[in-house]
């Protein structure tokens, strides 16, 4: 039997090693292009012309920019948001983003929209979330940075059956895709993951 039959597939740790490392390594040339195809590629989907209330988020570890979709959005006079750390638990709220916010650095040095907790939103009052990942595969399932956030946060969609709010899309660079990841109990597969290259919508099984 060959050594290639007998490998072991990459674990998790080894699939977010190596996806981190992709982006990172792509120059600022192709991350802003990757940007800039990103956004003509999502303005096009009924997902995000259909969408009132937006969440988004601030590129940061080589992560695909989503600034043109943002000011995108503005020009439409949608509402952007961005996720803020809730200051008692492991759970994301979701600030407004607006062209004159001032931001500051929460604990993993993300900068956050600087506003009352009382003008926070949650994430079934969105329409859409667009959210990071480290990476995919085409049945919708996510890798993110390891620390849970979203799935925390995005916990209830387990157990909707018909009203499900937002539309989750991961944004991604299509070298982070992967062939297949697998998905644990409280992970929350996307329904689209949209890259530079492809649009994706999530097959489950």
């Amino acid at each position: 039997m060959s050594e290639h039959m007998n490998a072991e597939p990459p674990s998790a740790t080894d699939i977010r090693k190596l996806k981190r490392a992709q982006r990172q390594s792509l120059s600022a040339k192709e991350q802003q292009q990757h940007s800039k195809t990103l956004c003509q590629n999502i303005t096009k989907q009924r997902i995000y012309t259909n969408s009132r209330n937006i969440a988004c988020y601030i590129a940061n570890d080589g992560e695909i920019d989503p600034c043109l979709i943002i000011e995108h959005a503005r020009f439409l006079h949608k509402k952007i948001y961005l996720p803020v750390l809730s200051p008692f638990k492991s759970y994301l709220y979701f600030a407004p983003c607006e062209a004159d916010s001032v931001f500051r650095p929460n604990r993993f040095n993300i900068p956050e929209p600087v506003c009352h907790p009382s003008k926070w939103v949650t994430a079934w009052q969105l329409d859409l979330l667009l959210l990071p990942l480290v990476a995919f595969d085409a049945r919708g399932n996510r890798m993110g940075m390891g620390g849970g956030f979203y799935d925390r946060t995005l916990a209830y969609l387990r157990y909707r059956k018909h009203w499900k709010k937002p539309v989750l899309a991961g944004l991604a660079h299509e070298v982070q895709k992967t062939d297949r990841l697998d998905r644990q109990s409280w992970d929350i597969p996307l329904n689209y993951i949209i890259t530079e290259a492809q649009h994706y919508s999530a097959s489950y099984p």
